[in-house]
């Protein structure tokens, strides 16, 4: 006798807000467990229901604190394991450590391909995750990786917003790493491109050089996949308009890593709004009137639903 396997909704503790509304979007209950730190800092994890022959999805960002919330995803993972879940898969909208996907230079680490070892080891079977910083860190793994992108989320707000005006507005990529992600948004809002030629004096630093493209008398809206101390996003926007004669600044990223001093540097900025996706939790102290948030729960709720069914995940990301 053959039985269709039950599907299991569990979180850690660094997105639970998302979690939960995963949860909701396919009609299920949050699984119980508990994800705690001791005194010392060790974590520890308990099941409070069976998952036995159960496809699981953990939903964690790896978030700050980073190390905290990875320990938290293997542990997890660890106990479905022993306790014969038949499929486990991490659901991370935010992926940390890819920033560390090559050897910048001698003798130094590839953390990401680190990252992805521990994660099969611990017994996950699959990632489904949201705009890797570097999407060739798919191929660091041995397991399947499906990678959601959170260009449709984005675009369709933008969509709204300017309508039949395409021609006042230019997507513009804060520089060459990001120009296909730039490209595929413009193409969806039918917008054209320009990019930001920068040149990086030392880690942190950047100093914007060029503007490639015609921003003169337009709207720019910046894209990129993350916004970490803003300092790459707030120095785009300030050539944007005092060297490329742009009339409004808007920005839509990702990932709202929003690391000091990133706040106070948006806040200051000429950027008008900054659109915001939530793979990682906005804190109260971090909100200001410029953000917008929105939701990757429902999207990640269809791609999980896909696996669940064995369904192609490739149609999300039209």
């Amino acid at each position: 006798m053959t039985t269709q396997k039950d599907i299991k909704i569990f979180s850690a503790n660094s997105n639970k807000p998302v979690a939960e509304v995963i949860a909701n979007n396919l009609g299920l209950p949050l699984g119980k467990s508990e994800v705690k730190t001791f005194n010392d800092g060790e974590i520890s994890t308990s099941l409070f229901e069976s998952v036995r022959g159960a496809d699981c999805f953990i939903v964690q960002s790896t978030c700050l604190p980073v190390n905290n919330n990875l320990m938290e995803l293997l542990i997890l993972a660890d106990a479905m394991k022993r306790a014969s879940a038949a499929n486990i898969t991490a659901v991370m909208p935010y992926f940390g450590y890819a920033r560390q996907d090559r050897k910048a230079k001698a003798r130094d680490p590839i953390s990401a391909k680190l990252v992805a070892d521990l994660i099969a080891t611990a017994g996950i079977s699959r990632v489904l995750t949201m705009d890797l910083h570097a999407a060739q860190i798919q191929g660091f793994f041995n397991i399947p990786v499906d990678h959601l992108q959170g260009a449709p989320i984005l675009s369709n707000y933008y969509k709204d917003i300017i309508g039949e005006n395409s021609d006042e507005y230019v997507v513009v990529s804060p520089d060459f790493g990001s120009v296909n992600r730039a490209r595929n948004f413009a193409h969806r809002i039918d917008c054209p491109i320009a990019i930001i030629d920068k040149r990086r004096p030392k880690a942190g630093v950047s100093e914007v050089m060029n503007i490639i493209g015609d921003v003169r008398g337009k709207k720019a809206i910046i894209i990129d996949d993350m916004i970490d101390t803003a300092g790459t996003l707030v120095n785009a926007a300030e050539a944007i308009v005092k060297t490329g004669g742009a009339t409004e600044v808007y920005a839509g990223a990702t990932h709202a890593v929003l690391s000091d001093p990133a706040i106070e540097r948006l806040q200051n900025s000429v950027i008008k709004e900054v659109l915001l996706l939530d793979t990682i939790p906005l804190p109260e102290e971090k909100k200001i009137d410029k953000f917008v948030v929105r939701s990757v729960a429902p999207l990640f709720a269809e791609a999980i639903e896909r696996i669940y069914s064995n369904k192609p995940v490739s149609t999300l990301f039209l």
